[in-house]
């Protein structure tokens, strides 16, 4: 597809030259200067996309998200979307690219889906170089008395590759270090990425890879990144990676595509920094949240929300009827719809069209939506770009006129204990009538509170593909318990990592994973990367 230079994407939003650090003729890297007074703000509205629970393809957030930014390009008023970056775990293993589909893309797709800027290698350096840190100071002379049995910190690498989610290191003998046990988790998980992706500044990075909790000590004191001298270096592997990326999409509309936390695992949206950008730059800021509302959207208000400071005025809930019929009909539509409604903003449904689609599943959507109350479009951007977004767009605009993001709030406050938080969400959002913590993990909460983390946020990892934990429950489960099974102290990022059920931190590649179709011609064009 043709692309413009992104100077004359850079154009578009009146970004002076000297905020531009250019990667080639077609993406280039936003100085954080940009967030200073330099350019007069244009106080953009922020739009929050969210879904419905999908199937394992996807519902297409990424592709509705660029088409809607197209659409309310193409009626006259500046917009921008803001996007994560994909995980090469997911882009070899089931779904291939991330970066939309068809007249909605966000380009050079090629790049952004595989190395984008060295963004991933830096936070999988970030997160290692930590790790040797660790286990070469525990090897020389250990001054900090690291307690081995209690140590927090993983490996990361950015595959899925479950042969190495347990695995023991230092064996070999004294030379090689000191024998423990720990794992890998995969880059999207490391707390450095949701460092990275909740930071508002440089000095707020600084201060978060500063407070990362390793382990404890002999004595049950809690370790952190600054007490090994790692702060600093960390810095440095992140210097360039924390700046967002701007690119365009199949209509030349700027795209920021930066950060790439997994909404399942993580809190599962782009940077703070890039929405912050984007706020200045655009009026109308459409921002992606991973996986289902109970996900993504959910981790955006409950997290990312009081963290920034940065509060929607609309929220998009797309609907597919392959996804509605998956989950055996509108029940599940019907549940998402009444947890937006606990965040206090208009919701616009979008009934993300597919060929196979009849007129009378996409008139049993929209009249469903008529009789609950909410706006609903039927978009086609995959086909017709913006062009197939215009109802959806005119809709949104209008919602956020009437909303008002300062009654956007979280669903919790700060003063609520843990396990109080981890049961508000379950049944507040999930549905479910209670919850179950093992043993384990209640301890583990339990100790987090003792040294006084209990204000954190809490972000459950759990399964996208059900409200509940249980992947095989669809639609609107009832009569179900959360059951909690794991728990990891994030204290850089600022929030406590809940595990429900069998969810895993290092995904593993599929009997039939999407890299088996990839290849490279002879004329250097990558095939299968779709």
């Amino acid at each position: 597809m043709e692309m413009r230079l992104i100077r004359e994407i850079a154009d578009k939003l009146q970004i002076p030259d000297p905020y531009l650090e250019y990667y080639g003729k077609y993406t280039a890297k936003l100085r954080l200067e940009l967030l200073g007074d330099a350019i007069p703000p244009r106080h953009g509205k922020l739009i929050l996309v969210t879904a419905i629970t999908p199937t394992s393809h996807g519902e297409g957030k990424t592709v509705v998200s660029i088409g809607l930014a197209q659409a309310i390009e193409r009626l006259g008023r500046r917009s921008l979307v803001t996007l994560r970056e994909p995980s090469l775990g997911p882009v070899f293993g089931l779904k291939g690219g991330a970066t939309g589909g068809g007249k909605a893309q966000v380009l050079p797709s090629e790049i952004i889906n595989l190395h984008f800027n060295g963004d991933f290698h830096a936070v999988t350096a970030a997160h290692n170089l930590l790790a040797a840190m660790i286990d070469s100071h525990i090897h020389n002379s250990n001054q900090l008395q690291i307690d081995v049995d209690n140590i927090f910190w993983p490996r990361a690498i950015d595959m899925n590759d479950r042969a190495l989610r347990h695995i023991i290191v230092g064996l070999g003998g004294k030379v090689n270090g000191v024998p423990r046990e720990t794992g890998f988790v995969i880059t999207a998980a490391s707390e450095v990425m949701a460092i990275l992706a909740l930071a508002n500044s440089r000095q707020d990075l600084r201060r978060r890879l500063g407070e990362i909790v390793i382990g404890f000590d002999r004595n049950g004191k809690v370790l952190r990144a600054g007490d090994l001298g790692a702060t600093g270096a960390l810095m440095v592997l992140l210097n360039e990676a924390v700046m967002p990326n701007l690119v365009q999409t199949t209509e030349h509309t700027p795209a920021l595509v930066h950060a790439g936390p997994f909404a399942n695992i993580a809190h599962g949206t782009s940077s703070v920094i890039s929405q912050k950008m984007a706020l200045k730059l655009a009026d109308y800021v459409i921002n992606e949240t991973g996986f289902g509302a109970d996900l993504g959207a959910e981790k955006y208000f409950d997290i990312v929300m009081p963290a920034s400071g940065l509060k929607p005025s609309a929220c998009v809930l797309i609907a597919t009827v392959r996804a509605l019929q998956a989950q055996g009909g509108f029940d599940n539509l019907a549940r998402h719809l009444e947890n937006l409604a606990r965040f206090d903003l208009p919701v616009v449904v979008a009934v993300n069209r597919f060929y196979s689609d009849s007129a009378a599943d996409i008139t049993a959507v929209r009249e469903f939506c008529r009789a609950s109350g909410v706006e609903c479009a039927e978009t086609d951007v995959y086909s017709d770009g913006g062009k197939g977004g215009l109802e959806l767009a005119e809709k949104v605009m209008t919602a956020v006129g009437a909303g008002d993001p300062a009654r956007a709030r979280p669903l919790y406050g700060p003063d609520l204990g843990i396990e109080q938080k981890v049961e508000t969400i379950a049944r507040g959002i999930y549905g479910a009538d209670g919850v179950s913590f093992e043993l384990s993990a209640r301890k583990k909460i339990r100790k987090f509170a003792e040294l006084g983390f209990s204000h954190l946020p809490v972000c459950i990892a759990k399964t996208q593909s059900s409200l509940s934990d249980n992947p095989r429950l669809l639609g609107r489960p009832t009569g179900w318990t959360l059951t909690i099974t794991d728990a990891h102290l994030a204290a850089g990022a600022g929030f406590i990592v809940v595990v429900a059920g069998n969810m895993l931190l290092m995904p593993g590649l599929g009997k039939d994973p999407q890299a088996a179709r990839m290849d490279v011609d002879e004329d250097g064009r990558i095939l299968g990367l779709v």
